[in-house]
């Protein structure tokens, strides 16, 4: 089974019109941030979701735009240091974000704790660790009294460069939860044919995923097409290779939405017709043969 197709909104332009053409498509999930769209794509966001009531939300806690930041330090949750550095993840701020995302959105069903190697402690693993679970705590709060479904880690560059692995981040979720049963229950990387790791461990029944999916989290795949910058090596062969007769997009995604463990793949599709090319692709998934013969394919042209 392939993952499922769902809008992610970091690089779209025109937030509710994408969002609307997803829903209308039936995306399961709507993946966003704070700082997204300038700071506006949670108040495009906010009237969809009350058309749509079914579609879960994933919103994230950390980045922070150059006017939230004057905000938080008129609310005394940042330091004029931190709030000039426009990320934080320190315990205050994380619950003060999500209550605002929360009030904003009308829901949240996951929070991410974002690219939290991006913190000033990131240098040092240990302080970078317990800065993420002071984050935890804060959204264990709110995951225990029912404001918010739960949270997670959504990174670009943390599980590769060592800053942590899944089995640590769940050990600072169980420590963050105390006695209780933690609440820590997704996990966002990317997963495309340029940062293919994900793909070759999973295919190989390891890698961060396959924890991830062991665990029980729910597993998302970001940037599926590298930012645009994949159809550039989309060749004609590699497109067949995958499977023939798509586009390149189509094929980019299918090779991501294929990756073993992954539930969710994430894209910035904003027209009817790039959405319904991505989801006619991922019906019939690669088997991990074919998947296998792509990467095996790129890590030797």
């Amino acid at each position: 089974m392939t993952a499922a197709l769902s809008l992610g909104t970091y690089r779209v332009r025109a937030v509710s019109q994408a969002a609307r053409t997803a829903l209308a498509a039936g995306s399961p999930w709507l993946d966003t941030a704070p700082n997204y769209a300038h700071g506006r794509a949670h108040e495009e966001l906010s009237p969809l979701l009350r058309e749509y009531p079914t579609v879960r939300v994933a919103t994230k806690a950390g980045f922070l735009t150059e006017e939230q930041g004057r905000t938080a330090l008129a609310d005394g949750v940042l330091t004029r240091e931190e709030a000039a550095g426009r990320h934080s993840l320190e315990r205050g701020f994380v619950r003060w974000q999500a209550e605002r995302s929360l009030a904003t959105l009308g829901r949240v069903d996951l929070v991410f704790v974002h690219n939290p190697e991006h913190d000033r402690q990131g240098h040092d693993r240990t302080a970078l660790h317990g800065r993420v679970r002071e984050a935890f705590t804060a959204l264990e709060e709110l995951a225990r009294t029912g404001r918010i479904g739960g949270y997670g880690v959504a990174t670009w560059s943390g599980l590769t460069s060592g800053a942590f692995s899944v089995p640590e981040l769940l050990t600072l979720a169980r420590q963050a939860a105390g006695s209780a049963e933690h609440h820590f229950t997704g996990l966002q990387m990317p997963v495309s044919l340029i940062m293919d790791a994900p793909i070759t461990q999973a295919l190989n029944g390891g890698g961060p995923l396959v924890q991830a999916k062991d665990a029980g989290l729910i597993t998302f795949g970001s940037a599926p097409l590298h930012g645009g910058a994949l159809l550039d090596a989309m060749t004609p062969e590699l497109v067949n290779l995958i499977r023939p007769g798509l586009s390149a997009a189509a094929a980019a995604l299918l090779a991501a939405g294929s990756c073993p463990g992954l539930d969710v793949v994430l894209t910035s599709a904003s027209t009817r017709e790039h959405w319904d090319d991505a989801a006619k692709a991922l019906t019939v998934p690669l088997t991990t043969q074919e998947l296998r013969r792509v990467t095996d394919e790129l890590s030797t042209g």
